[in-house]
């Protein structure tokens, strides 16, 4: 893109890039509403093929797309033992979104409510181990995690003065370590 400005004026060139900056902002979100589009036409095939019921409901959190499928009576199945199943299908359709838009996405999928209901488990895990590091001064270690979970155990322990949070260890045993801070 190029951008003239008026003898070198400065405000022009600011009022430009200003300008240039939030026409970008629709364009992000356009791109994330067909990366959830896309990923639902791809989970709408698989739970064709599966023959599972299920309503996918497409959002955009943040500067990520966000899938959930609720309402089917097999949908355990695709979330696995602590959330297994539903990583590798995040992934998988995070694959066919890039496949069909060249870009590496980000997007989240949640089946079931399960990643929902997991983020509020572990913000909770992490707010009560930040309080008895808090009242014991004596640091405290957590049980090997997911960088999806940790990373919701962090901010939770983030949000108390006194206390700090670090990653130790090598995947799949890597585990938040509370610390009096």
């Amino acid at each position: 893109m190029t951008v003239e400005t008026d003898g070198g004026d400065p405000t022009v060139t600011a009022a430009t890039a200003a300008d240039t900056a939030s026409d970008a902002a629709p364009d992000t979100e356009e791109a994330l509403i067909e990366e959830g589009e896309i990923a639902g036409d791809y989970l709408e095939q698989l739970l064709d093929v599966l023959d599972f019921d299920g309503d996918i409901d497409l959002d955009v959190e943040g500067d990520r797309a966000v899938v959930s499928i609720d309402g089917g009576k097999d949908l355990a199945k695709l979330v696995g033992r602590r959330g297994e199943v539903l990583d590798a299908l995040q992934e998988l359709t995070r694959l066919a979104v890039q496949q069909a838009t060249g870009v590496r996405s980000r997007l989240m999928l949640d089946v079931a409510g399960w990643r929902a209901g997991r983020r509020s488990e572990l913000s909770a895990l992490g707010t009560e181990a930040a309080k008895r590091v808090l009242e014991t001064g004596v640091r405290e270690e957590l049980s090997p995690m997911t960088p999806f979970e940790r990373k919701i155990v962090h901010d939770a322990v983030a949000a108390l003065d006194g206390v700090v949070s670090e990653s130790e260890g090598v995947e799949p045993n890597r585990r938040v370590v509370v610390l009096p801070g």
